[in-house]
């Protein structure tokens, strides 16, 4: 019995160890990898100092160039969009990992359905984050709902599960190229798309979405922070209450709301988008100016 207990004793001792020892590992990995993610990360915890932020997915991360919009809204601008990241709930989490240490003047989202409806996972994209974990107890509780709080509580190297490849391979590939300020362009498509399909979407509400998205925003009003909504070019064709959501939220909290799908005029321009949700590097390049264009508006 009691070489049975030396034995579990020991073998817990040599996980342990090995699991902080890991995690101190990856967290070196992470601050040195050049992969498409871990430099932005790196940057938040570090302590973002643009006066306006950029949020999204990846239509986000692609599709707007800071040093355009920088240079003709005259304010510095930082791209902090996540591929993959999903929803609101991560873009909540990334919200209170900029607020710890910087308030900016001017957080633009760009939204999407899936920022309000339901979805079978809802929490996929927050893993993404999970390299953070630890360092804010507003951005955790989004871990707590997503059942993964307890497990990146006990296992430092488990945060770096998801992402261990990627950060690892950035440690020999420069996926930074080319970046600007949290912005990554997209290569030029091989081939045009054919013509636009309608793209209808789930309008059921997720009621927890929707106090995450309320979180969001009395959080930049709170700290008087100037608040848009921006829906960025996508090459599918939607009609007017795709964002009727959106518009309705806008409406109340007097948000402005850049609506740049169901406009249509992107959609007569395959030649701009590298696939039906993204613009490759010229497109991304004209719709930076054209969203400059209307912020200034907003602002002036």
């Amino acid at each position: 019995m009691k070489k049975t207990f030396l034995t579990f004793l020991c073998l817990t001792i040599a996980l342990f160890v090995t699991d902080r020892t890991g995690g101190i590992v990856m967290q070196w990995v992470c601050r040195h990898s050049n992969d498409v993610l871990s430099p932005k990360l790196q940057y938040v915890q570090d302590g973002i100092h643009e006066d306006m932020v950029l949020m999204g997915t990846s239509r986000c991360h692609h599709h707007y160039v800071p040093s355009i919009i920088s240079d003709s809204v005259g304010i510095t601008v930082y791209n902090a969009g996540v591929g993959g990241s999903g929803n609101i709930f991560a873009h909540y989490i990334m919200l209170c990992h900029i607020l710890s240490r910087y308030t900016p003047k001017i957080i633009c989202l760009d939204v999407a359905p899936t920022d309000y409806n339901q979805q079978r996972s809802p929490f996929s994209g927050t893993n993404l984050y999970s390299s953070l974990f630890g360092r804010n107890e507003s951005a955790d509780s989004v871990y707590r709902l997503a059942e993964s709080y307890w497990p990146y509580k006990i296992s430092h190297l488990y945060r770096y599960n998801v992402r261990a490849s990627s950060n690892l391979w950035g440690l020999l590939l420069n996926r930074q190229q080319d970046s600007d300020k949290g912005y990554i362009p997209l290569p030029c498509p091989e081939h045009r798309l054919s013509a636009p399909e309608f793209e209808d979407t789930d309008q059921s509400i997720d009621s927890l979405k929707m106090e995450y998205l309320k979180r969001f925003i009395a959080e930049c009003r709170q700290r008087k922070i100037k608040l848009v909504f921006v829906a960025s070019p996508k090459y599918t064709l939607v009609d007017n209450s795709y964002y009727g959501i959106f518009r309705s939220i806008a409406d109340e909290y007097s948000i402005p709301f850049l609506d740049y799908h169901t406009s249509k005029r992107y959609q007569t321009h395959p030649e701009l988008f590298k696939d039906v949700n993204h613009l490759w590097d010229q497109g991304a390049r004209l719709f930076s100016r054209e969203f400059s264009c209307d912020l200034k508006q907003i602002f002036h």
